[in-house]
Order: C-alpha cells, then structure tokens, then sequence
C-alpha cells in the first residue's frame, strides 16, 4: 500500500517537475565524477605511457648483481614483457687511438618503450651479431673508423646513434655509449669475477599487472637495487608527471566537491517544497512509518535515475572528448571499471549524506503547520548537517584521490567557504532591516529581495561561490604549471653539454664559441669529494649499517663539488645565505633532510686524500628537472681552491640558426642547420670534437625535444580538465538559479498587482543576481586563495604569491555572469502579466 502510494506521488512530482532539480544535481554529481575520472585516467596514462619511453619501460630494477630468477618468472607469470640488458665500462681501440665507452648490451626486444634514435632515423631493430652501434661523439674522437676493437674481438662500426630511449640525463656521464648484442658480450672477454657491471630488468605490461608485480618484488630488492619507473627522480619527466596527476586528482577533487554541493542544495529545496506536504498527511493520519517510506522510496528512486542517468552521462562524456584528443593520448584506454563504481558511489553517498539532514527535518514537521505555516518543527543543530556533509567530502575525496593532502585541502577550502557564508548572512540580514520594502528604484527593491530571501541567497551562493572557487583555482594552478615548465625549459635551454673541460682549454674554448656565434652557459667547475663526518661524526655506508654498525648513514659515493659567487638561477634559497665565507657550503635541500643536516653542522669531505671542513650556510631547493647542472654541494672559489679541478659548460644550437648577416634563416644547401657563422651544427659539433678531443660532448636535444612533448601533452591534458570544470561549473550555475523561482513568482505578482512597472521587475532582478554574483566573486576569490596557499605550500611545491587582478575580475564577472544566468531564467516570468502569475502561482 505505501510503496504503492510512493509510486504514484513519484510519477505525479516527476511530470511536475518537482523532482528535476535534485535529479539534476545526482546526474551532475555523478556525470562530473565518473566522466572527469575517466578522462582524468586516460590522461594520466597516456602521460605516464608517454613518459615510460624515458626509460624505455614501465619499470626497472637497477642492479649490480643478477636478480633471482623468480623474480623473472613472476613477471612472466603476471604476463609482463621483460628483457635483460648490461651496462659496463671498458676501452676501444682503432689503430693507436682508443677511448673509454660506456657499453650497452641489449637482448632482443629492447626497447620495449620507444625507439633507438640513429641518424637516419628512428628504429626498433638492434645490432646484428658482430656489429656496434656507436654515439656520435665516438666516431669523431676515433676518426670514423670501420671496425673497433672491444677485448677480445672485432666489431663492425654499423650505425650511429642519436638518443637511446633510455639514456637519461647525466652530463657528469662523459664515456660516450655503444650499443651491442647480449650474446656478443661473452666472446670480448671483458666481463670477469669481480667486473663491475650494471644489470638493467626492463618491465612493461597493463597496470593491474606492474603493481601487482611492483608489491610483489619491490620488498625482495636489497640497498644495492632500485627500482625505477617514470616519476623516479632520475627520470627528467617525474616532476612534470608527478604534477600533472596531482593536478587531474584536484581537479576531479573539486568536481566531487562541487557536485557534493549541489545535491545538498537540490535536497534541501526538495525537502522545504513538501513541508506543507507532510503536515498535510500528519493531519490525515498518516503514521511516521508511513512518511518515512513515503520520502525514503523517493530519495532511493531519484537517487537511482540520477546515478544511471549520470553514468551515461559520463561515458558520453568520456566518448566525446577522446574524439579531441590527438591519437597518441586517446589510444591509451584504462578500464571502465573505477570510473563506473566511484560514480556509482558518489552518487550514494553523497545523496544519502547530503539529503539526511533536510530529510530529519521534514520528517519532523509538526500537523500544526497547516494552520501556522511558519512552524518548521524539530530544530536539529546545523553541526550534524556541517558534520555529515563534511564527512561524506572527505570520504568520497579520499576514496578518489588516495590523498590526504588533497582531501583535507578541499575540506578546509569548504570550511572557510561556510564560515564566510554564515557572516556574510547575518550581515544581509542585520543591513536588510533599514532597506525594507523600498521599491522606489531598482537598487532598493533589489536590496530588499536581498533580505527577504536572506537564507535561499545563502543557498544560491554556496553554489555561486563554489563554482567560481573552483575556476579559479583549477585556472590558476594550470596556469602556474605551465609557466614553471616554461621556466624550466626555455626555448633557448642548452641541448649540448661539454663536460671534462681541462682549465687550460677554457679560454680556447671560449674563443671558439666567439667564432661560431655561440653563447655558452657559465662553466661550473667539477670536483670529485666524498663526505666522510658530520659534526665530527664519522659516517658508514647503507652495507654497514645493514651488517649491524651502528653510527650516522652517509652518501656511499663520491659527490660532484662545485663553487659559484651566486646562486645558480635554477635553485632556490631556502634556508640561511648563500656562501659569503671560505669556510661555508650551500647543501641541496633532499640531502640535508635525509642526512639530517642543519644549519651550522660542520661537513668535513675527504678530497684528493686531503679533508676540509666547512660549515654549512644556506639550504637549497634545486629544480633537478630543468636539465641543467645541478649540484648537491657548492662551495667557495676559496675553498676548493687547492684541489685539481675540470669543469662543465652547456651551450645551445638552434637547428635554425641565422647566418652571420642576419638576413635570412636559410640552413645550409644539404639541409643541415647551420651556426651563427654560416657553418653546418653537424660540422660545428665535429669541428669542436676535433679541436677539443679531450672534452666529452653529450646531445640532450633529442631528450629536450622529447620533454617538450610530453609537456605539450601535459599542458593539452590541462586544458580539457580545464573546460571540463568549466562546464560543471556552468551547469551548477544554471541549476542554482532555479532555487526559488515558485517564490520570485509570488512575489512578482504582488509587485505586479500594486503597479510596479516591467521595466523596475527586470531591473530589480538583474541588479538581485548581479549582487549575488558579486558577493560570490568576492568570496571566491578569499577561499581560492587560501586554497592555492595550501596547495602550491603542501602539495604542488610552488611559490605563493597573491592574485591581484582577481580581486576586481572576479566580482565583476560573477556578477555579470549570475545576472545574465538570472535574468535568462526569469525571463518568462518578467514578461507575465498579473493575472497569469497569479494563475500560474495557484
């Protein structure tokens, strides 16, 4: 019987209409989430798959030993592809010339990510049996020869590599790289007990299968094994990567947010429409059971319509943007899954969590109310409608996010939203008291629409606000993004280093840079050191404190020590002042936290069997993905002044570069770029190698290039989250202006029937929606930038500065915006008659 009167009233409200609104706002709340978090996915792998051919994998495990062969058979078991490759140190020979090479012995099916860049172009083969493939640098030194001598044999010089996928960026790395066959390794001889050698397993497969792999394996890894995959700090594309993914949560973050505001506004409305409903059935005898099944059934069915409708929504959603995507990024297709069930349980929740609230209050209407229309009954206290709404927030943030950083950013972002609501309400209501029903000018009846509808404004703006919150910070921090990218790779940054400079080639060099039209980078001075005591601790390795001794770990290496008089442009000053004194050291910010270093401590390093003290002045934060020289420890001129010492430069040539009269961009008539004098880059760099053969050349242009791509994808990932948010937010926006409107119209027909003009209504009305939208703006514009201090501080690693021009363009364009979505809505209502409002009310 009840389910069956449920039924009825549903269809009944639903051809009304009645029960749009919070449809609307479940559909929205599950269309946002499930469709931002499909896309967000695909974006995410797509940039991760992208990025993977960094490292020409998914995955790495770095070791210096063979790894047990269970572990390569659980990759199989989990269906993973997976090749073995070694890398080693050792010397050609061509004649009476030789040279130290870095030596890459690959099996068959490397790379499983990416392609082996040679100079005629790109290609997935390897070298035959017998055959090198060498890097440019290593044929100018040795002359192009035909053949070299690797050990015991002979190989052919076959190919010349540009870029391998997986190269990585290491300008301390001076050996140039040759590229060989696993099984032509055994018949060098080069390889002995005690050689030592680098075992590089490469990964790759579907994510379900790497993590569970990754959970699997990693615990079994000793100190002396890495794992690598693509947001490693080795990678130069982890910090873009790690940014672009916290990004896409917040976004989709927000989304929830936003969503989860709406459904609470769309149940609060539904709930106040059916106060008189409930007291009516009261009064006719219905029990509390009975109502409670009444509205419950309900909440479950527009619930229900709102998910399925949201879902499709979403998948739609999903559809049509891949349809934009470049092939590249829309290739990548993560599972349905995830997006399908959070959706499924945003929708649930939030609608259960949000609706409670207004519902306990419905239920608790007293039958008087059909004689006293302003009894509400039951006055539960707002902190369990702040406490549930909250709660459910968090729950479904984390849910999606996996962050708490993320999530509770949201939730204080939330808080301090509601605290500057319920100011701004209590003082539109004290203020409304001294306007009162003036309708002498637009302005005045605006105002006191203002007052009268004090507790729905407060609604709408929660929605207002929070939607321009949310553009604002999603507009900033993309903005942000992509100028830190910017920053880190100009248009001009370096695309060759020049490593092993001896101080007596450094004014020659010089020189040479002149002729050529060059401009180098500054030369920073390389010294090899290892840190042995800190405040006159002396300190052991990973291996001992392993083995049981006990003392304070240090670096098991050498460090690269360098001095400057400045600070490097591409580090950031954190702590104390930059080294002023002979005695000071500047430490990088990673090591000192993981040494526990401070301000103060003394360091003492042993350098070329001599040890030297010095007191640590300032801590630093350094961009490591910038791709140019970076450094854990500088020092002073004055300090490393003793110590034998070769630097490092980088410099830039444009594949475009203008000939010397600057009149033209031609490139030379074989199609090769030409320098700043005319001549060809590719007789520049052999010219320099000849002329300079004891300084190593390393090419990062074809890895810069790679970067810049992966960043394009990044930035393009951006702006669809971006337009994505943009139409949410709209939808919010549109759905908001429908609060109220069966009030708006009573009042327009009293206005009406005591003579008020269409011309006073309309304007009244835009002028009411404009200040809302002001009042919004200027609220947005507190809480996104108490939210972007939170994130750049706690999450995204970015410098906080304040945001000015929002501070006009945001009031203004909420007002703008809420008064054409207004006025557009009352449109039909401004141009009723009285007769037809008052019909239309009844």
């Amino acid at each position: 019987m009840e389910l069956s009167l449920a039924w009825r009233l549903f269809k009944r409200e639903l051809q009304q209409g009645q029960l749009l609104l919070i449809i609307l706002a479940i559909t929205l709340a599950v269309l946002s989430v499930s469709g931002l978090a499909r896309v967000s996915e695909r974006l995410q792998v797509a940039i991760t798959g992208q990025a993977s051919q960094f490292i020409a994998a998914d995955r790495i495990i770095d070791s210096p030993v063979k790894i047990d062969a269970a572990i390569l058979t659980k990759a199989e078991d989990l269906r993973l592809k997976h090749v073995t490759n070694m890398q080693f140190n050792s010397m050609v020979y061509s004649g009476d010339k030789f040279q130290l090479v870095t030596v890459r012995a690959v099996e068959t099916g490397y790379p499983l990510k990416g392609d082996i860049e040679l100079t005629s172009g790109k290609t997935k083969a390897l070298p035959q049996a017998g055959e090198i493939w060498f890097e440019t640098r290593l044929g100018g030194l040795l002359g192009y020869p035909k053949t070299i001598e690797l050990g015991n044999s002979e190989f052919v010089l076959s190919n010349e590599i540009s870029r391998l996928p997986d190269a990585g960026f290491n300008p301390f790395a001076s050996s140039p790289v040759v590229l060989m066959r696993m099984e032509d390794v055994a018949k060098t001889g080069v390889i002995q007990p005690g050689s030592r050698v680098t075992y590089l397993y490469q990964f790759a497969g579907d994510e379900a299968s790497l993590t569970a792999f990754e959970q699997s394996v990693k615990p079994l890894l000793n100190s002396t094994q890495r794992w690598v995959d693509v947001q490693s700090g080795d990678s130069p594309i982890a910090g873009a990567v790690k940014r672009a993914e916290r990004f896409l949560l917040l976004a989709s973050l927000m989304g929830i947010a936003l969503a989860c505001a709406a459904i609470g506004i769309a149940a609060q409305r539904y709930c106040q429409r059916h106060y008189d409903v409930v007291a009516m059935l009261k009064t006719f005898g219905a029990s509390a059971k009975q109502i409670r099944l009444l509205f419950g059934t309900h909440l479950l069915l527009v619930t229900l319509m709102g998910i399925v409708l949201g879902i499709i929504g979403g998948v739609l959603l999903d559809f049509g943007i891949s349809y934009l995507l470049p092939p590249e990024i829309a290739a990548y297709s993560p599972p349905l899954t995830r997006p399908l069930l959070l959706g499924v349980s945003t929708g649930l929740i939030s609608a259960f969590m949000f609706s409670a609230y207004p519902l306990m209050r419905l239920l608790a209407i007293p039958p008087l109310r059909v004689l006293q229309r302003q009894l509400e009954g039951l006055q539960l206290g707002m902190w369990l409608h702040l406490l549930l709404s909250l709660g459910a927030m968090a729950l479904l943030g984390y849910l999606y996010s996996q962050s708490w950083a993320l999530t509770l950013t949201v939730v204080a972002a939330v808080l301090l939203l509601g605290v500057l609501l319920s100011v701004l309400g209590f003082v539109m209501i004290r203020l409304g008291h001294s306007v009162g029903m003036k309708t002498t000018n637009p302005l005045q009846l605006a105002l006191a629409g203002l007052r009268r509808r004090a507790r729905q404004n407060a609604v709408q703006l929660v929605g207002f606000s929070a939607a321009l919150v949310l553009l604002l910070t999603i507009l900033a921090l993309r903005q942000d993004l992509l100028n830190e990218w910017q920053k880190q790779l100009p248009e001009n940054a370096p695309n060759y280093f020049l490593v092993n400079i001896a101080p007596d080639d450094a004014k020659p060099l010089n020189d040479f840079m002149t002729a050529k039209g060059i401009v180098a980078t500054d030369i920073y001075p390389v010294i090899r050191g290892r840190l042995t005591q800190i405040n006159g601790e002396a300190l052991i390795s990973n291996e001992q404190s392993e083995s049981g001794e006990k003392g304070r770990v240090g670096i098991s290496r050498e460090l690269n020590l360098t001095w400057r008089n400045t600070l490097p442009a591409n580090n950031e000053l954190l702590e104390g002042h930059f080294n002023q004194a002979t005695d000071e050291v500047s430490v990088e910010s990673g090591v000192a936290d993981r040494l526990g270093i401070a301000i103060g401590d003394k360091l003492t390093y042993v350098i070329d069997n001599q040890e030297l003290t010095v007191k640590v002045a300032s801590i630093r934060a350094v961009h490591w993905e910038t791709l140019q020289p970076n450094f854990f420890m500088i020092f002073t001129e004055e300090a490393l002044a003793p110590f034998a010492y070769t630097s490092m430069a980088s410099f830039y040539l444009n594949d475009q570069q203008a000939t010397n009269d600057q009149s033209t961009n031609d490139t030379a008539t074989n199609g090769q770029a030409l320098s700043a004098d005319g001549t060809p880059k590719d007789a520049v760099i052999l010219a320099l190698i000849q002329q300079f053969p004891t300084i190593s050349i390393i090419d990062v242009g074809a890895m810069v290039g790679q970067l810049r791509q992966i960043i394009e994808q990044v930035s393009l990932s951006l702006t669809l989250v971006l337009a994505l948010v943009l139409l949410a937010s709209a939808l919010v926006l549109i759905a908001q202006t429908e609060a109220g409107m069966a009030t708006r119209q009573r009042e327009l027909a009293v206005l009406r029937t005591f003579g008020a003009s269409g011309w006073l209504l309309r304007s009244a009305t835009g002028l009411e929606f404009a200040l809302l939208g002001g009042i919004a703006g200027v609220l947005a514009v507190i809480v996104a930038e108490f939210a972007l201090y939170l994130l750049k501080t706690q999450v995204f690693e970015l410098n906080v500065y304040m945001h000015w021009p929002w501070w006009g363009i945001a009031p203004v364009s909420g007002a703008l915006i809420v008064a054409l979505l207004g006025v557009w809505r009352c449109r039909q209502l401004l141009s009723q008659s009285c007769s037809e409002l008052l019909k239309a009310g009844s």
